[in-house]
């Protein structure tokens, strides 16, 4: 008879594979819990730049180069189209107000004037005439006046010698009538000859003076025309040194064309071009100074244009009390745009962080000075020197100013 062997009870073979996978994912489990994960680059120490987090006075300015320019530039236009008979002077000589740089000529506008110069002749002959004509009308109307005038005389001596006849019954009613009826007519036409004199010399009158006045319209288009003329002589509208001169012998000129400039050389202004991001801050009237020569001179903001080319606008700068000895349009000065007043506040050295991080975050050296942790940073304002701690380090602490580029997404630095 077989004896039954019973099975012996505790841990078999097969069981070892799952034992030993629950041990590690319990092990993954607590590093994931209790684990450090922090991202870690080992950098050498002295290819890092360490710089300290102190509080201070920020002085709130920005430095740009601004370039001299004449104070003001006048732009040379053509008054009158033409073609360039003549260069007087050429470009960079200094000029006067008035002094003919170049000559134009136009034919065209020389027939202007014949033609101008006839229609005056011809209103002239016109006027004259039609003068005579008013003037024969005038003596006419005397004459028949007089005519008249001795008519009604003749009648009215008639007229009274019927009516003493004819109370005396020695003439016939109708012939006192006829008598009395002609002396009347003979006064109404006077009345009517008197009337038309009036008339036609207030007709002779206002003709005559809008025929002058023609006349003189046609005086003052001539004296235009002959301007016009004189306008082929391009001048200098002021004083100063002849600039661009952008015109050859020959070369035809439209009416109102560029042709040049001229820089006004009695002061100088400086011209710069600021970052779009202080935009909002530059105002006409802020104050700036630039050095030279081991001088410091002062400007004023004189006018910020609104427009913004390649992330930058331009603003004009004019001096305030002495300017530098032998300024020349042309030459660059570096110029701090004082753009507030100084106030305290945390600040660290400006470094080349700022292009990684854009002052969101920064690399802050342990105590012991042999780690740093990224750690989240406001930054307020930036001048050439500092930047502005708002929130996120507090003086004395120290910081990793150099670049980042080679760091990547790591959370924490060992400087070796």
């Amino acid at each position: 008879m077989d004896t039954i062997i019973e099975k012996k009870k505790g841990l078999k073979k097969k069981h070892i594979p799952f034992i030993v996978g629950g041990a590690l994912f319990l092990l993954a489990v607590g590093w994931l819990i209790f684990g450090n994960h922090a991202s870690k680059l080992n950098v050498d120490k002295s290819r890092v730049s360490v710089q300290d987090v102190t509080k201070g006075q920020f002085n709130d300015y920005v430095r740009i180069p601004g370039q001299v320019l004449p104070i003001n530039t006048i732009q040379l236009s053509a008054i009158e189209g033409g073609m360039v008979a003549e260069k007087l002077i050429e470009e960079g000589s200094m000029v006067r107000q008035g002094e003919v740089i170049v000559r134009l000529t136009n034919t065209m506008l020389n027939l202007d004037i014949l033609n101008s110069e006839a229609q005056l002749a011809e209103k002239q002959n016109f006027l004259r005439n039609t003068q005579v004509t008013m003037e024969q009308e005038k003596l006419n109307l005397k004459k028949e006046k007089l005519q008249l005038d001795m008519d009604v005389d003749r009648k009215k001596r008639k007229y009274e010698q019927y009516r003493q006849l004819y109370n005396e019954n020695l003439t016939s009613k109708e012939e006192y009538l006829q008598a009395k009826e002609d002396y009347e007519y003979a006064v109404n036409g006077k009345e009517l000859v008197v009337e038309r004199q009036k008339q036609d010399s207030i007709y002779r009158s206002v003709q005559v003076d809008q025929m002058e006045e023609s006349l003189n319209n046609m005086r003052q288009n001539l004296v235009l025309v002959r301007q016009r003329v004189d306008n082929l002589n391009v001048k200098a509208p002021v004083d100063g040194q002849l600039g661009l001169l952008d015109v050859e012998i020959g070369q035809t000129v439209a009416t109102g064309g560029r042709i040049g400039q001229i820089s006004v050389l009695s002061d100088y202004k400086v011209e710069a071009s600021i970052d779009e991001h202080y935009i909002d801050r530059v105002k006409q009237g802020l104050d700036a100074t630039f050095e030279r020569q081991e001088r410091s001179y002062a400007l004023r903001v004189r006018k910020v244009y609104p427009e913004v080319r390649d992330k930058q606008f331009k603003t004009d700068f004019i001096f305030e009390g002495e300017r530098p000895e032998n300024i020349r349009a042309g030459q660059t000065y570096y110029i701090n745009l004082q753009l507030g007043q100084p106030t305290e506040a945390v600040l660290i050295p400006r470094g080349a962080f700022y292009q990684t991080t854009g002052g969101q975050w920064i690399f802050v050296v342990t105590p012991d000075g042999d780690r740093a942790i990224r750690r989240k940073i406001s930054i307020g304002r930036q001048n050439p020197n500092f930047y502005e701690v708002t929130s996120g380090l507090e003086p004395g602490e120290k910081v990793i100013t150099s670049s980042y580029d080679t760091y990547g997404d790591v959370e924490e630095l060992i400087l070796k």
